[in-house]
């Protein structure tokens, strides 16, 4: 009964700003480990940012720099922070998340998907 669900997508200029959410609903007793992936048409998705359990950060070599993911397990939450989009960054972005139901199941799960778009 776990859900990722996304919000945070739109529409931007070259240059902007723009925040996505990733707020897991259900029975959730922690997340874990957690990144953010991209797909843009006719291409593979491809991860862009993660963040392990005890909280490293690693991120694709395009977008270093000018993203940043972070979670709040008070709120269940996982965000991707975005400043200096470009064009290149428009794309349909996917949360994906470790989750613990309870101390000792832990299951993988994706959200629906936002779409991004940067214009020129």
């Amino acid at each position: 009964q776990v859900q990722l669900v996304e919000s945070g997508g739109g529409l931007v200029q070259a240059g902007g700003s723009l925040t996505l959410s990733c707020a897991a609903s259900g029975s959730v007793f922690s997340i874990n480990a957690a990144g953010w992936y991209r797909q843009a048409p006719g291409k593979q998705r491809e991860l862009v940012a993660a963040i392990s359990t005890g909280g490293s950060r690693n991120y694709v070599d395009s977008v270093k720099g000018r993203f940043t993911i972070s979670r709040d397990n008070a709120k269940n939450t996982v965000y991707l922070q975005m400043v200096s989009l470009k064009p290149e960054d428009t794309a349909v972005y996917y949360c994906n998340a470790d989750i613990r139901r309870t101390p000792g199941l832990m299951a993988n799960y994706w959200g629906q998907g936002t779409q991004v778009t940067v214009s020129s």
